[in-house]
C-alpha cells in the first residue's frame, strides 16, 4: 500500500512538472541567478563548453532530498546551465531521505520519458537496480554528489575522504592551541550507508590516528537537525572535547548543542547554510567544509546534455572542490570563499594585470581564458602581460610595468615565494590590490585561488604506487623532474609525492629540474631511464610531458605520472604512456581571481582566504 501511495506522489509531481515546467516550482525560465556559481562554471573538467541541446532535452534532477540548503544550491547551479542551454531540468526530490521514494522518483522519470536522470544517490545499492532499469530504457545517467554502484556517464562530487581529514585536522589544531591533547570526539551523521558522508566520516577518523584522543562510537541523525541536536547535546553531557557533524543537518545540529549549553566543545561540520555561517560567526562552531553543489549542478546539466548529444565523456569522476570557512575567512567575504556571493558588479572599467609564470603553458593559457571571461563579464579590462619563458627578472619587469601603467589590481602566479616580493610590495604601496592565483609569494595578499598542492602530489604518488603494486613491483628507484626549487606550487606537490613514499620499498632519487620546458625535462627523464628507474613523475605541465615522450622513446615498462592538462599529456595518456595526470582547474582560478580584483577594489576586505580550486586524476 506504501508503494502504491509513494507512486501515486511521484506521478501526481509529474503531472505537476508537465503543467508547470519543472517539479517543485522550479522553472528554467525563471531561474534566479545562482550564488556562487560563476565561479566555476567555465571548469573545463568535462569538455562540454560546446554542448548544445539537439532538439528537446529533458533531465530528471533526483536529489536526496528537496529540504537541505544543499540541494537547493545543486538545483540553482541545474537551472542555470538549463537556461543556458535551452533544456528542460525538472527537480524530482523526495521531502526525505527515503530509499523507497527515491526508487520512485527514478521510475516516474523513466516512465516520462526523460533523456537523463541527475541523480545524487541516497547509498551506493538502494537505488542501483532503478538506474539500471532506466539506463536499459536508454536514459543517461550523470551523478552529482553521491554515486550508486553503477557505471554513469560522469560524476561530480567532492573528494570527501580527503575533506574529511582536513575536517579532523582543523579540529586537532585547534585543540592542541586549547593545550587540549587528549579526550573523547563525538561523531554525528547521517547514517551508515549515504557513501559521502560514510567517507567523509572515514577521512576525519583517519586525521586522528596516532594522537591521544578516543573517537567514540558514531550516531547517526539520519541528516536532521533536531535529531542531530540532541546527539551532540548526549555527546556534550560525556564530557567530549569535540564533535564532527557530517552533513548539514548533522553540524547545524551541533553548532545549536554547544549553542543551547554554552560549552567550549569545539564543533567542526560539512556544506553550507546560513544557519551554519552564523553559529561559525557567533563561535559555536570552528570551521565548516564548504562544497559546491551549484558547480555539481551546472556542470552535471553540461554532461548530461553532451551524453544525450551522443559524446562519450568516459566516466570521469570530477572532484569539484571544497573551502574551509572559518570565523576569519566569513568575516568579510560573507561566507563564500574568499569574497562573497556572486553578484559582484564594478562601478568602473577596473584595470588589471594578469601575470603569470609564462605565457606559453596551456595551464596559464587556460588561467588567461577565465579571466577574460570573467572580465568581458563584469566590465573591466584584464591585461595578459605574461613573459614568455619562467624568468624572475622578466616576472619582476612585468610588475613594474603594471605600476608604471596605473593598473588597480595584479592577477600574480608567483614563480617563486621571495623573487618579486619586493616589486610585489612596491605595487602595494602604491595603492595596488593584489590577488593570487595558483602560486602565492611571501606577502599578504587579497586572496589566493590555487591547488591544495602537497596533498594533489601526494595524490599522484598514491597513484604510482598502486600500478607499481598491481605490476607487483614492490621496490625499485623513482625519478622527479620539477621545475626548479624555488617555484612554491610544484615545492609542495613534490613533498606531498615523496610523502607517498615513505615506509614504502622504494627510493626517491635526487630530484632535477627542467624549468618546465618540455626538451629539457624529456632529456633528464630519458637519463633516468638508462639509471634503471620504475617510475617517474613529472611535477608541471612541461615536466609532465618531457616525462611522456621520454617514456614513448624509451622507456618501455616505466610508469609516469603528472601535474596539469594540455592536449599532448593527454595523448600521451591515452596512448599508454603515461599512467595519469593531476587535472587542476586554472580557468576557475582565473575566473575567481578576477571576481576577487574587483571585490577588492570597490571596498570589500576578503581576509587573505585561500580557496582550494580542486583537482581530479585524468586516466585513461
Amino acid at each position: 500500500m506504501k508503494r502504491k501511495v509513494l507512486a501515486m506522489l511521484c506521478a501526481l509531481a509529474m503531472v505537476t512538472a508537465a503543467l508547470a515546467g519543472c517539479g517543485g516550482g522550479d522553472k528554467k525560465e525563471t531561474a534566479a541567478p545562482v550564488e556562487g556559481t560563476e565561479k566555476k562554471e567555465e571548469s573545463k573538467a568535462v569538455e562540454t563548453e560546446g554542448a548544445g541541446a539537439s532538439g528537446d532535452v529533458k533531465i530528471a534532477l533526483i536529489t536526496m532530498d528537496s529540504v537541505d540548503q544543499h540541494w537547493v544550491n545543486l538545483n540553482e547551479g541545474a537551472q542555470k546551465a538549463a537556461t543556458e542551454l535551452g533544456v528542460e531540468v525538472t527537480l524530482l526530490a523526495p521531502n526525505m531521505k527515503d530509499d523507497a521514494q527515491q526508487i520512485e522518483c527514478v521510475n516516474n522519470a523513466v516512465a516520462g520519458k526523460y533523456d537523463a536522470i541527475m541523480v545524487a544517490a541516497n547509498g551506493p545499492d538502494a537505488i542501483s537496480s532503478a538506474l539500471k532499469e532506466a539506463q536499459s530504457a536508454g536514459i543517461k545517467i550523470v551523478y552529482v554528489d553521491s554515486p550508486a554502484n553503477v557505471e554513469a556517464e560522469a560524476t561530480f562530487s567532492t573528494d570527501n575522504k580527503a575533506a574529511g581529514k582536513i575536517a579532523g585536522e582543523e579540529m586537532i589544531k585547534a585543540l592542541e592551541a586549547a593545550n587540549i591533547t587528549s579526550g573523547n570526539i563525538g561523531i554525528v551523521n547521517v547514517n551508515a550507508s549515504t557513501e559521502t558522508a560514510v567517507a567523509r566520516e572515514e577521512g576525519f577518523r583517519s586525521a586522528f590516528e596516532g594522537k591521544g584522543y578516543t573517537l567514540l562510537e558514531t550516531q547517526y541523525g539520519e541528516g536532521d537537525a533536531a535529531k542531530s541536536q540532541t546527539i551532540a547535546e548526549n555527546y556534550i553531557t560525556q564530557g567530549v572535547v569535540g564533535i564532527f557533524g557530517t552533513n548539514e543537518g548533522s553540524t547545524t545540529g551541533t553548532g545549536n548543542a554547544i549553542k543551547a549549553s554554552n560549552s567550549d566543545v569545539i564543533g567542526v561540520g560539512f556544506d553550507k547554510s546560513d544557519a551554519i555561517q552564523n553559529l561559525i560567526a557567533d563561535g559555536y562552531l570552528l570551521c565548516t567544509m564548504a562544497q559546491n553543489p551549484d558547480v555539481m549542478g551546472y556542470e552535471g546539466v553540461k554532461a548530461a546534455v553532451a551524453a544525450v548529444n551522443g559524446e562519450s565523456l568516459g566516466g570521469k569522476v570530477t572532484d569539484t572542490g571544497v573551502s574551509v570557512l572559518t570565523k576569519e575567512t566569513l568575516g568579510g567575504a560573507g561566507g563564500e570563499s574568499a569574497g562573497g556571493s556572486s553578484d559582484v558588479t564594478a562601478s568602473k572599467a577596473w584595470k588589471i594585470a594578469l601575470i603569470t609564470m609564462d605565457s606559453v603553458d596551456q595551464h596559464w593559457v587556460s588561467l588567461n581564458e577565465g579571466a577574460q571571461a570573467k572580465a568581458k563579464e563584469l566590465g573591466v579590462e584584464v591585461t595578459f602581460m605574461a613573459p614568455n619563458s619562467k624568468d624572475d627578472a622578466q616576472q619582476i619587469e612585468c610588475v613594474n610595468n603594471a605600476v608604471a601603467g596605473k593598473y588597480d589590481a595584479i592577477m600574480v602566479a608567483a614563480n617563486g615565494p621571495d623573487s618579486i616580493t619586493s616589486a610585489l610590495k612596491e605595487a602595494q604601496a602604491a595603492g595596488i590590490k593584489i590577488v593570487y592565483v595558483d602560486s602565492p609569494a611571501n606577502l599578504d595578499a587579497e586572496a589566493t585561488f590555487s591547488t591544495d598542492n602537497k596533498a594533489a602530489g601526494k595524490t599522484a604518488g598514491e597513484e604510482l604506487l598502486k600500478a607499481l603494486e598491481a605490476a607487483n613491483v614492490t621496490s625499485g628507484n623513482i625519478g622527479i623532474v620539477n621545475i626548479n626549487a624555488s617555484t612554491d606550487s610544484t615545492v609542495n606537490r613534490e613533498a606531498g609525492f615523496r610523502e607517498a613514499f615513505e615506509g614504502k620499498g622504494f627510493t626517491l632519487l635526487e630530484t632535477q629540474y627542467g624549468e618546465g620546458d618540455a626538451a629539457k625535462s624529456q632529456t633528464i627523464a630519458e637519463n633516468y631511464i638508462t639509471q634503471g628507474v620504475v617510475g617517474i613523475f613529472g611535477a608541471n605541465e612541461g615536466a609532465t610531458t618531457g616525462v611522456g615522450n621520454a617514456i614513448k622513446a624509451n622507456g618501455s615498462g616505466i610508469i609516469g605520472v603528472g601535474f596539469d592538462k594540455s592536449d599532448a599529456i593527454l595523448n600521451l595518456i591515452e596512448d599508454g604512456h603515461l599512467l595519469c595526470t593531476m587535472a587542476q582547474n586554472p580557468d576557475v582560478m582565473g575566473t575567481m581571481g578576477v571576481e576577487a580584483c574587483v571585490r577588492a577594489l570597490e571596498g570589500e576586505s576578503l581576509g587573505g582566504a585561500v580557496t582550494d580550486t580542486g583537482v581530479s586524476v585524468l586516466t585513461k
